[in-house]
């Protein structure tokens, strides 16, 4: 069998291809940015033929970088940004529009028509999830309604729908020329439109938004011996390697975490924050505003499932410091001025640029920033920026322990915002609990290549992936109990203030 598993990793800002070994290390990675569009306020677009683009180049760069070619490759795995939405032609393989990204607000009426209507209740007991923004089942409906000539090819089965994951996987197995339409039960949980015990498309959810079934792509288990095809020799591997793993960009990242046991959890920091919480076998329907949702399902096995507390703004919001306020010139600098001030100066940030989402789910808040003075200074607004993206992480611990009485003893923490030392020190101390960071910190991709290698026996077993675990760093608690109380008590007090901002009619 060859040496090593490749893995896209298509996110909301890059895509980046990278490759492992079996003790799951860093052999090679390549990475390039995609362009963010945003149309009107509230809208925010990519260009799904820049997407494909950039997964070719990624592809072929990071092989070259490590002197491989696809007959190294035992599998292939792919994870991606979830909800976001891509409708194409199945004859010229030209999206309609651009994709509609899961950050976007358009679909708020829709979200809300749903809840007026009394469906939303269906849509929580089938699908797990609240009608919101957020998922793709409301842009599919703006895609069928909005743009020319959509609804008439769905009906005709000319016009595929699908979130990126399917989007590549349909060009890396011809296009055109034979692509296979297909997706994993994680990326079909973020619809609204798939019933959790059943792992397919529901007709009376499909009914709600007007979907024609034909549209959708099949579903298959994350890990599958089947496959989800095979790339193309004429495509950017330059031969042909079986796609056995395909998850949602969280999932992927629990995967990686190993975190196979129910009460495990781990929290990624990425554009957003998503904290995932494995609930086992058990299907556990949240009533503090969490996500019920697919964890994941590895061949014939039993699905697993998960709660999920989604935050739409936290390392976005750093960026929002160095692109709109101009106030840093890259990520790592939002520490070292945070680091110029002890406290944050009584000053808090609520993101909320899309509204909130776990656990208050509010489409009409927006961001704000509260509680300055003459003394609040740059680095203050730089020290609340990291401050938010851990506030609204207890947020999340709060909702999921009182959904399912686990009380964390420590949290697993991955992406790019764990390089800020200081913030990784915050989320500790506002946690209360100790933080741990693995020596793999790009658990996305690593999962994604468990999943891909597990179904092809590269791995044998979830006990084999839980030996190459090995943390890197860990960071406990230095705050006192009223410490903690009197930060939290501040930032509910301004969460209070973002709300009722904007009219969801």
């Amino acid at each position: 069998m060859p040496d090593y598993v490749g893995a896209v990793d298509q996110g909301t800002t890059s895509t980046r291809f990278m490759i492992f070994d079996h003790g799951g290390r860093e052999i090679a990675r390549h990475q390039l940015e995609h362009e963010q569009i945003l149309p009107r306020p509230g809208w925010v677009e990519h260009d799904a033929i820049e997407i494909w683009e950039r997964t070719r180049s990624v592809i072929a760069t990071a092989l070259n970088k490590a002197g491989l070619t696809a007959g190294d490759l035992a599998a292939l795995g792919i994870t991606n940004q979830r909800e976001t939405t891509v409708v194409w032609n199945r004859r010229t393989g030209r999206p309609y529009s651009n994709a509609i990204v899961w950050q976007d607000t358009r679909t708020d009426r829709i979200a809300s028509a749903l809840e007026r209507d009394g469906k939303g209740d269906v849509i929580r007991r089938k699908a797990g999830l609240p009608p919101a923004t957020y998922f793709s089942g409301g842009k599919l409906q703006w895609i069928l309604e909005n743009v020319d000539g959509v609804r008439e090819d769905a009906e005709k089965g000319d016009a595929l729908f699908g979130t990126t994951d399917s989007w590549l996987i349909w060009n890396l197995t011809g296009g055109p020329d034979g692509g296979v339409h297909v997706t994993d039960p994680t990326n079909a949980s973020r619809t609204m439109l798939m019933d959790l015990e059943t792992l397919d498309w529901d007709d009376e959810l499909l009914s709600f938004f007007g979907v024609p079934r034909k549209m959708l792509p099949r579903i298959r288990p994350s890990s599958n011996p089947g496959g989800f095809g095979t790339t193309r020799a004429d495509g950017p591997l330059g031969g042909e390697v079986a796609l056995t793993g395909v998850l949602g960009d969280q999932q992927a990242a629990t995967v990686g975490q190993v975190c196979f046991r129910p009460g495990e959890a781990k929290n990624t920091y990425g554009t957003g924050n998503f904290l995932l919480l494995n609930t086992g076998h058990e299907l556990v329907r949240s009533q503090h505003g969490l996500l019920t949702t697919l964890c994941y399902q590895f061949g014939d096995e039993k699905p697993v499932y998960a709660l999920e507390g989604s935050i739409a703004v936290t390392g976005s919001a750093v960026q929002w410091l160095r692109d709109q306020l101009g106030i840093i010139s890259g990520a790592a600098q939002s520490e070292s001025l945070a680091r110029q001030v002890e406290d944050n100066g009584g000053a808090y940030f609520v993101p909320a640029f899309s509204g909130l989402f776990a656990p208050y789910w509010r489409s009409d808040a927006r961001g704000a920033i509260v509680g300055l003075t003459r003394a609040t200074t740059n680095a203050h607004i730089a020290r609340a920026t990291l401050e938010a993206i851990c506030y609204q992480t207890r947020d999340v611990v709060e909702a999921m322990q009182n959904d399912s009485g686990v009380t964390l003893d420590v949290l697993r923490v991955d992406g790019g915002v764990t390089a800020n030392e200081l913030c990784m020190q915050l989320q500790a101390d506002i946690l209360g609990v100790p933080v741990s960071k693995p020596v793999v910190a790009e658990t996305t991709a690593l999962g994604a290549a468990y999943a891909a290698g597990l179904a092809v026996g590269f791995w044998g077993s979830t006990d084999e992936l839980e030996q190459n675990w090995n943390e890197d760093k860990r960071w406990a608690p230095s705050w006192s109990g009223a410490q903690r109380a009197e930060g939290y008590a501040g930032w509910q007090k301004a969460v209070g203030r973002t709300l009722d901002w904007v009219e969801v009619q």
